[in-house]
């Protein structure tokens, strides 16, 4: 079991987008229940490029609260992006996650504690009823699909924003750059110790959701595309089956014709059957456009996001953790250079 003095030293992380009428209500209530549960704390709000007056908001709670700390992003990168910024900016032994529209309650932070001393690396909170319109819920079910064939577990049907994890998993991803990031999935690069327990999710208070149904399907398509062979491997599916329909369509020309003297007559017939053949070629073309265009933008070296501004004290972006590749690396640069001759 974890020692419960470093078990209650964590670090918030929040992504902010337009939540500048959250954000006061989101810090009173989680300090409520940190100032009781936690030894030490903080709390890192990323803005992801909002339009509106949150980083202000943020601004101001960093004043109010110096255990606040503030990262805005020169533009709008994604819910991950800004959750992996925010990652690597924690100091404390255990991260936790959550949404900035108070869906995610505070008060159930010391449940997902209480499942990490059970012996797991990362707990999500899993929904005892979610509060989301169909269309998202069928796009969560569909990222969730491919978390599956990634994690191999069956805790992939539990996952949401709303997780623990140990801050020394980011040590697995500490060299990630592509901009596709889905946080889910990093997290699998370092452990396969996942748990979930079951809390509660509120309406959202104020505002509306960001997701509209154009960046609900490609975050699924992201993480069907981006993460695993799923789609590959039903494009094989689809061009196994139609060549068997093919054969047996084959089958049925041959016995027709040894059987009545004739081939099988009728324009729709043939027309179906052309249509059907170009249709899974269009698709399997279309999913290996998909993997090709994503190694493409891979190879652009862009990076997952850019931060424009912080406030609080911003320190290190993250202290050096023990195997850490990036502080390997420049322990080895320091050595190299001080065993040149006339190296300081």
């Amino acid at each position: 079991m974890q020692d419960e003095g470093r078990a209650r030293s964590l670090s918030i992380v929040v992504p902010v987008y337009r939540s500048e009428e959250t954000l006061p209500e989101l810090h009173r209530r989680v300090t409520a229940v940190l100032d009781d549960f936690a030894q030490e704390y903080e709390v890192i709000l990323v803005d992801d490029g909002s339009d509106d007056g949150s980083w202000q908001a943020i601004r101001n709670l960093v004043e109010q609260d110096p255990r606040v700390r503030g990262i805005r992003l020169c533009r709008n990168a994604g819910q991950h992006n800004a959750l992996l910024c925010g990652i690597r900016a924690a100091r404390y032994p255990v991260t936790v996650t959550l949404d900035d529209d108070l869906q995610n309650p505070p008060e159930e932070i010391p449940a997902l504690f209480a499942a990490l001393d059970e012996g797991h690396d990362v707990v999500y909170g899993a929904p005892l009823r979610e509060q989301h319109g169909f269309l998202r819920d069928l796009a969560s079910r569909l990222t969730k699909i491919a978390l599956q064939d990634v994690m191999g577990s069956e805790n992939a049907r539990h996952v949401s924003a709303f997780r623990a994890f140990r801050t020394r998993l980011r040590d697995a991803f500490a060299d990630y750059s592509n901009p596709f990031v889905s946080i889910d999935v990093l997290l699998t690069y370092g452990t396969d110790r996942f748990g979930h327990v079951q809390v509660r999710h509120d309406p959202r208070s104020a505002g509306r959701s960001s997701y509209t149904l154009r960046k609900l399907v490609v975050h699924a398509m992201n993480m069907m595309t981006g993460f695993t062979n799923i789609p590959l491997q039903l494009a094989s599916l689809a061009g196994f089956f139609c060549s068997l329909l093919g054969v047996l369509v084959l089958a049925y020309v041959l016995f027709t014709y040894l059987t009545q003297g004739s081939v099988v007559p009728g324009f729709a017939f043939l027309a179906s059957m052309v249509a059907i053949f170009s249709g899974v070629q269009l698709f399997a073309l279309g999913i290996v456009g998909e993997y090709l265009g994503r190694i493409h933008v891979s190879t652009l070296a862009r990076p997952p996001y850019l931060v424009r501004d912080h406030a609080g004290d911003p320190g290190v972006e993250r202290e050096p953790t023990a195997g850490d590749p990036a502080v390997d690396r420049a322990r080895t640069d320091r050595e190299r250079v001080s065993s040149r001759p006339g190296g300081s």
